[in-house]
């Protein structure tokens, strides 16, 4: 199956009290299956959004996004849920991996979830240990393992149920430059050698130029598209603070708008329930970051 992307008149509306805030106004874009491209573009502009319409993990208010021969914008919630499982592979700026799991099982957990049978599974996971280099960390616990050895295992995860698309969403936001050109240098390898075709979101121009090509967007549109030619290796890279600041502000838009889906009755009380509770936990987390630098959110 195809996991060429086509993003047409994409529309993402968020009430907050009486208000109508317009995270996606119209926006198009198209990626060619096998391409690795980066989005750039100011806190608020829409790129963790865009992400998460793609991905399936929200919903559009209008317009269409295809991968492949799936439209993504019409399946219910089933559907979408076996999409997120075998279509789409997730990596996020914080490793999401459950910290009682080893490596191994970590890697191993998507396929559980897509009832794969477990010879499959040891071997998917031996596979995917050798292509990441991390062999003697399959017993290592996250906790044991370095943020660049984590994001490692995330891509793995990521990568479990061979999916054809990945989205990464700032996937070195929080590691030291050394171990963010480790993981880059392992996204392109995937891309290269693995044929999957990757959407990455990005605040840092250095790493945005392992794109094929570059998609800014401002105000909820893509406003241009370069190449990594033409974005300067010189351009200031956005500092760690700077990031986090960033992080804070998206969350609590997504924040914002998961009230506004519950009072719209589009999401369960029990999913309302878990998702906040997972973005409050990493609000809580980027707070303390800031004020373990000296800073004030």
């Amino acid at each position: 199956m195809g996991s060429g992307l086509v993003v047409t008149d994409l529309v993402k509306v968020y009430r907050i009290d009486s208000v109508e805030v317009q995270a996606l106004r119209g926006l198009r874009m198209e990626v060619e299956e096998g391409e690795i491209v980066s989005i750039i573009g100011p806190s608020g502009s829409g790129k963790t959004t865009l992400l998460n319409i793609i991905g399936g993990l929200s919903r559009a208010t209008a317009g269409s996004v295809k991968v492949g021969e799936i439209e993504v914008t019409v399946l219910n919630d089933d559907e979408l849920t076996e999409y997120r499982r075998k279509t789409v592979g997730h990596i996020f700026q914080t490793s999401n991996l459950i910290p009682t799991l080893t490596a191994a099982e970590n890697i191993e957990l998507p396929m559980i979830a897509a009832k794969v049978s477990k010879g499959r599974r040891t071997k998917r996971v031996e596979e995917l240990l050798q292509v990441m280099d991390l062999e003697d960390r399959r017993k290592h616990r996250p906790g044991e393992l370095s943020g660049g050895e984590q994001q490692r295992i995330a891509i793995a995860s990521a990568l479990a149920n061979d999916p054809g698309l990945i989205l990464a969403d700032e996937p070195t936001g929080e590691l030291d430059t050394s171990n963010s050109k480790i993981v880059v240098d392992y996204l392109r390898r995937v891309n290269a050698d693995m044929r999957k075709t990757i959407v990455m979101v990005t605040h840092d121009p250095v790493v945005a130029r392992v794109g094929n090509r570059i998609f800014k967007i401002e105000d909820g549109e893509i406003k241009a598209t370069h190449t990594p030619t033409q974005i300067s290796a010189e351009e200031r890279a956005v500092t760690f603070a700077d990031h986090v600041r960033m992080r804070i502000d998206d969350i609590n838009v997504q924040l914002r708008g998961l009230d506004d889906e519950l009072k719209d009755g589009r999401i369960s009380g029990d999913e309302y329930f878990t998702r906040k509770l997972n973005l409050t936990h990493t609000l809580n987390v980027y707070k303390d970051e800031l004020h373990r630098l000296g800073m004030v959110p």
